[in-house]
């Protein structure tokens, strides 16, 4: 599938990563390479079902029957690099590894537990509201992700990021 190796460059790596994406026939609405600890690839929302279906086969991401808004992504985490511990509090997330394994933190409160490691095939839910941390273990990682907006009338987006701690000092 991905091969993506710790001497795999940041260009190479998203330029696989989005030859992977079209070759299953998603549509990408957004690339941004500029985040220190890598970056993501947004998926045009009328690709959501290709995506559920590849990534997320035999799961309804409406959580509980619920019309709720979803916005399909990929992320990348480049090796030995995290993103911010951080929750939200309009969506929920559900994850995907697609290149791993990639370590995840998790918790009910801000106290930062230890890095849990996740293996390519893995799918987990962080709810509104629970920390999280992505980590680059040894390779680069690569998440499908699916927010799961829980406020209709004010959906989720980048400044939805509560960041408690953050190793680029935003």
């Amino acid at each position: 599938m991905l091969d993506l190796s710790q001497k795999t460059d940041k260009k190479s790596a998203f330029d696989s990563v989005e030859s992977y994406i079209q070759s299953i026939g998603l549509n990408i609405l957004k690339k941004d390479m500029t985040r220190p600890w890598g970056g993501f690839f947004v998926i045009e929302d009328g690709s959501l079902s290709i995506f559920t279906n590849h990534f997320f086969p035999g799961i309804d991401p409406q959580k509980n029957g619920q019309n709720q808004a979803l916005s399909p992504k990929v992320l990348l985490v480049e090796p030995q690099k995290r993103l911010s511990w951080q929750y939200h509090h309009r969506r929920s997330e559900l994850w995907k590894v697609v290149n791993g394994p990639v370590g995840i933190v998790l918790s009910e409160d801000d106290n930062q537990t230890e890095v849990q490691s996740f293996d390519s095939g893995e799918i987990l839910t962080i709810e509104k509201g629970q920390r999280h941390r992505l980590v680059g273990l040894q390779d680069w990682g690569v998440v499908a992700e699916i927010w799961q907006h829980t406020d209709s009338s004010n959906p989720s987006d980048e400044d939805d990021i509560v960041r408690l701690d953050d190793d680029f000092g935003r």
